[in-house]
């Protein structure tokens, strides 16, 4: 399915701008709640592939099983991103204010 394919080619574009504005960021919790984002495109770009996977091999059961544990690792990898980007969320604007300050 060609939308599939580009919106893994945007989840890889989007894992690989929030790595490196993450190594380019002065900030440490400003770099922890990057690492976050930048986790949850990762998440996406895994589980989008595991998906595609299914639409493109159909009725195989190595196939099925490839994609169940991409589906699986793709979506642990978004909760666990979007739960350190909420933590480190309020933490990186009291950093910015500060340092603003």
């Amino acid at each position: 399915m060609p939308v599939l394919v580009i919106l893994i080619i945007f989840a890889l574009a989007f894992y690989v701008y929030f790595k490196v504005k993450q190594v380019r960021s002065q900030r440490p919790i400003e770099k922890k709640w990057i690492s976050g984002k930048s986790s949850i495109c990762l998440g996406s770009f895994v589980l989008l592939f595991g998906i595609n996977q299914v639409f493109l091999y159909p009725k195989e059961t190595v196939t099925y099983v490839i994609a169940a544990i991409f589906l699986i690792v793709g979506l642990l990898s978004i909760i666990g991103g979007y739960k350190m980007y909420k933590y480190y969320l309020p933490l990186a604007i009291k950093e910015a204010e500060q340092l603003q300050k």
